[in-house]
């Protein structure tokens, strides 16, 4: 995932969001439920018409566009709650555990242990080996006995 911010700044949050969705999901019924699931869940309903260039949207709230819109259907994001507000960040994991339920892989990396036990399987690399591999509860019996 980009870490540049890249919604279309003369688009407002509504337009982003079908634009990217409409191309890589076709159906308008289900392109328009998860419009509203995203604006409701990144809290932007009230900016939902505003130009995304005169947005002041918090470093997090663009990640669901990009998670929505992967080709890949494999998210991948690097450090997302990195230098965001608690509230954003305690949304970010809301997100991504909706998408799991979905059946939806997101590859997280992140130096905050408390955020990797909001995940399903870690893995923990060191001087680029992998060193522990697990759900979270695993990694730690496996350090602390």
């Amino acid at each position: 995932m980009s870490q540049k911010f890249s919604l279309y700044e003369d688009l407002n949050p509504y337009e982003n969001l079908r634009f990217y969705l409409g191309i890589l999901h076709g159906a308008a019924g289900t392109v328009e439920e998860r419009i509203a699931w995203v604006l409701d869940m990144t809290r932007l309903q009230d900016v939902r018409h505003r130009q995304t260039g005169n947005c002041r949207l918090a470093g997090g709230s663009g990640w669901p566009w990009a998670a929505l819109s992967s080709p890949a259907g494999y998210p991948l994001s690097d450090e997302p709650t990195s230098g965001v507000d608690p509230i954003t960040r305690r949304n970010f994991w809301r997100f991504i555990g909706q998408l799991a339920t979905e059946g939806i892989t997101v590859f997280v990396t992140t130096h905050y242990m408390d955020e990797a036990r909001h995940c399903g399987r870690i893995v923990m690399i060191n001087e680029g080996k992998i060193v522990a591999t697990g759900s979270p509860a695993e990694i730690i019996h496996q350090a602390c006995p």
